[in-house]
């Protein structure tokens, strides 16, 4: 009997870096298996370079920001929810 393949490669883990703050935090997107389903998380950049080896990650590069015209409600992330402003 054959087994199927998943549809998502959990073997492949994905970080985008978000902000090296000043105070010492890393913030950054950790997804498994699909880039666009992530977890925003925060380590301190010790630990976070620690995790990044430990999962073997690849580096995705920056997020495109969305269109300022864009009136979706759902179209912001924490970082964002942090530094401005919301209705």
């Amino acid at each position: 009997m054959e087994t199927e393949k998943p549809l998502v490669d959990v073997t492949r883990k994905y970080v985008r870096l978000i902000e090296r703050r000043a105070d010492g935090f890393v913030e950054f997107e950790f997804a498994i298996g699909e880039p666009e389903l992530y977890a925003e998380m925060l380590l301190p950049a010790d630990a976070y370079e620690a995790f990044c080896a430990a999962n073997d990650v690849i580096q995705l590069g920056p997020r495109e920001e969305a269109s300022e015209t864009d009136n979706s409600d759902w179209g912001w992330n924490l970082h964002q929810a942090t530094h401005q402003h919301f209705r």
